[in-house]
């Protein structure tokens, strides 16, 4: 089955953020392709987890499309390793900046509770024990603004940028994909109640047998609590009464995110590498000046 990246829904959605996508489907070949602009009025093209097969005709009409668009690259980040190397012969080049996390961490949800526990870190056991006798719950909601202040806390905590805040609500709106905002609270009383009682919280994409973690945040003043581990035992809960398969943890990195990454490993899920990140230069001048600013190609 293909990535929800490469689904129609999803071009919508970007499309819907503001990002011209384009729609290549010819002999066997099918993949949406998102334009992203970035500074000095410069954009490069962006095939996330596709296609499946490319030929010389898909690569030219990549080229011919950027040239149109005025992209100065075009990068590509297939799922298939067999894809690396024909990437390779058509002058695409590695690259270090990933928009899609190349590891992630996936559990098999279908198990039974006392399985899953028994294959988690026993740190992770502790902790949803910690969280549980402090009251943390976990449940679905439409409480947007907890969720983006929680947001904007840990965005300024851990040091990393957001999206706009229009993007997060289109994404829970967008048509045709099926996405849940999970809260974990101090007690199951009504927000209007107690207002300030959301410990943590996530967004959730499912799509076929899988869900993925997209978005997560939590309240640092209340650590202590353990409130991500009752999200997360909340969550693995709520797949399996819906008949989800797979947890999709979306993304490690020991050396940038380590805490991140423990907490995530911490599951017990079995760890998947993608390929990586390519890019073809059209313009090496703009290339070459973008990978100097950015010191991240």
């Amino acid at each position: 089955m293909k990535s929800f990246l490469q689904t129609k829904e999803w071009a919508e959605f970007q499309r819907a953020v503001g990002r011209p996508v384009f729609h290549y489907d010819h002999d066997g070949i099918s993949a949406y392709i998102v334009r992203h602009d970035v500074s000095f009025g410069k954009n490069y093209l962006y095939i996330p987890h596709g296609p499946a097969t490319i030929d010389q005709h898909f690569i030219s009409f990549l080229k011919n499309l950027a040239r149109e668009q005025k992209s100065f690259y075009v990068k590509m980040e297939p799922m298939d390793d067999s894809i690396a190397q024909t990437l390779m012969h058509f002058g695409f080049r590695t690259s270090r900046k990933e928009l899609q996390p190349k590891r992630t961490v996936v559990l098999d949800v279908t198990k039974s509770e006392d399985e899953l526990l028994a294959a988690m870190h026993h740190k992770t056991r502790y902790n949803i024990k910690v969280a549980e006798k402090h009251g943390i719950i976990a449940r679905p909601s439409e409480d947007f603004e907890t969720f983006w202040k929680l947001m904007e806390q840990t965005s300024k905590r851990d040091n990393f940028g957001l999206h706009a805040k229009n993007y997060y609500q289109k994404l829970l709106t967008a048509p045709g994909l099926k996405v849940d905002l999970i809260l974990a609270l101090k007690d199951e009383r009504p927000r209007h109640d107690n207002p300030d009682h959301a410990l943590a919280g996530a967004i959730m994409l499912t799509h076929g047998d899988t869900c993925y973690y997209l978005h997560g945040a939590s309240d640092h003043a209340h650590r202590a609590m353990m409130a991500p581990y009752a999200l997360h035992w909340g969550i693995i809960k709520y797949l399996k009464e819906q008949g989800i398969q797979y947890y999709d943890f979306w993304g490690v990195d020991a050396r940038r995110y380590p805490g991140v990454t423990r907490f995530k490993l911490g599951w017990g899920g079995r760890e998947i590498e993608y390929p990586g990140s390519f890019d073809l230069p059209i313009s090496n001048f703009w290339y070459y000046m973008y990978k100097l600013v950015t010191k991240v190609i």
